[in-house]
């Protein structure tokens, strides 16, 4: 499910070459999930990188995650 999440959630990032050359990227439906690089591709790792931190910090505090494509993650209390 997680590994399902991460990819759906990279499916939407959002990549911009800036005048400097390098890249930018952002998941909107992620708030503060962001990366910059010299290269598309580096950008890309880097962004998965931030997503999986965001993912696993938001998990440990208890915040409340976007579902994405129908992919909920976070815990019921029902469940708990």
């Amino acid at each position: 499910m997680l590994t399902n999440y991460i990819s759906a959630a990279m499916h939407r990032a959002i990549y911009e070459l800036l005048e400097d050359g390098t890249f930018y990227s952002e998941i909107p439906e992620c708030p503060g999930v962001w990366a910059s690089a010299l290269t598309l591709e580096a950008c890309r790792e880097e962004l998965q990188d931030a997503l999986e931190g965001w993912i696993i910090l938001g998990l440990r505090l208890g915040h409340t995650l976007p579902i994405i494509d129908g992919i909920d993650l976070n815990f019921s209390k029902e469940a708990a």
